[in-house]
């Protein structure tokens, strides 16, 4: 069984770590499936391939959204390397994979992954591509992602939720520093972290409005807030609402880590204060290292936290509510432990990437196997 995945991301993010941990998961245990990752030439994604040295993969120059250059190198591997079905793992790549199917008529079957709980976009174009011939399921990270995208797919029999899973084998609580010791931030501080890129969905304005509430509003000061991901052109208006709530002192943007994360073990408390999302892995390694979550209540998140009784939500953008989580979870010792306990169990028995990966290999054997038929 030959297998393509295919991004069109030039960043790393959750979507990035999802491919490395279903290739390493069919690598280690199904010898018989051989995976290829075509992917955008000197983007991160590539340069951690790269690096990590175990993977194959194909760089594409992807320079605009519709690079024929890496159409052509789509059409190219798929006949070198007598590739059986073709993963898809973003809308850019799903758009560059129509393109050349519509080009030659002759790639194989596709799998799209719909990783975000954004709905998709009511035109022309965009419906087509979601619903083109050549897609044979459409994988949902969650119940709430596969409820949105039944909204735009004519046939919904095609849906179907797999949930990510994470690995447990390379989680590691060693890091190149210590928060504290970098930052200055005093052991009897509390610290609130958070993991994402600088973008839309992760909502860091309502991140940074929480720390205003507590600091300044409800005048906590023996707490810091610690925040790990890539800038974007974003990250300049974060800084100066910072600023303007005179909050430099309690707060850490760090920029881009690898492996961040193993920082998460350092955290005392994980906030997510998204506008969107489909299953964020993060919440999930936070349960592995039994860090308490306090999470906007988005996409399939009430799917693995229940409020109350193994984390606590709140409503998109409401700072007050998740402040008052935080409290809840300072002065509470009993109720930390009784969450940390339900999470973690709950991870090691249904978030594994050994689950997912032998879900996704289910389908994709069922798929193979359907299309040799027809043809």
């Amino acid at each position: 069984m030959n297998i393509l995945h295919i991004s069109g991301v030039k960043n790393w993010g959750g979507g990035e770590n999802h491919i490395e941990n279903l290739y390493v998961e069919l690598q280690v245990n199904h010898l018989e499936v051989n995976q290829h990752v075509l992917c955008v030439k000197h983007g991160k994604f590539h340069q951690i391939l790269k690096e990590k040295g175990n993977f194959n993969y194909i760089p594409a120059s992807l320079a605009i959204k519709m690079d024929l250059r890496f159409v052509l190198k789509i059409i190219k591997t798929c006949r070198l390397k007598k590739i059986d079905l073709v993963h898809i793992h973003d809308p850019t790549a799903l758009t560059l994979c129509v393109i050349a199917d519509r080009i030659t008529g002759t790639l194989p079957p596709f799998v799209y992954s719909k990783k975000t709980s954004f709905p998709i976009k009511n035109r022309k174009s965009t419906l087509f591509k979601y619903n083109y011939k050549k897609i044979k399921k459409i994988i949902c990270v969650s119940n709430a992602t596969e409820k949105v995208a039944s909204q735009s797919i004519e046939d919904e029999s095609k849906l179907i939720t797999i949930y990510n899973g994470i690995r447990f084998d390379n989680k590691t609580k060693e890091t190149a520093f210590k928060l504290r010791d970098k930052y200055s931030i005093s052991s009897d501080t509390l610290i609130v972290g958070h993991i994402g890129n600088h973008i839309r969905a992760k909502n860091l304005v309502t991140f940074i409005e929480v720390i205003n509430e507590l600091i300044n509003v409800r005048k906590i000061k023996k707490i810091h807030f610690v925040q790990i991901g890539m800038f974007t052109d974003r990250t300049q208006t974060y800084f100066d609402l910072i600023e303007k709530y005179s909050l430099e002192k309690f707060v850490t943007f760090t920029g881009f880590m690898d492996n961040a994360s193993a920082f998460l073990s350092q955290f005392d408390i994980f906030l997510l204060t998204s506008q969107s999302e489909g299953l964020p892995q993060v919440i999930n390694e936070a349960f592995y290292f039994k860090i308490p979550v306090v999470s906007t209540n988005v996409g399939g998140i009430p799917e693995i936290i229940k409020n109350g009784e193994n984390g606590f939500l709140a409503d998109v953008g409401d700072s007050k509510k998740l402040s008052d989580h935080i409290i809840n979870m300072m002065s509470d010792e009993k109720l930390i432990n009784g969450f940390v306990k339900k999470s973690h169990n709950q991870l090691m028995e249904n978030f594994s990437t050994v689950n997912m990966a032998e879900s996704t290999l289910k389908l994709y054997k069922s798929i193979i196997k359907l299309y040799g038929l027809r043809k």
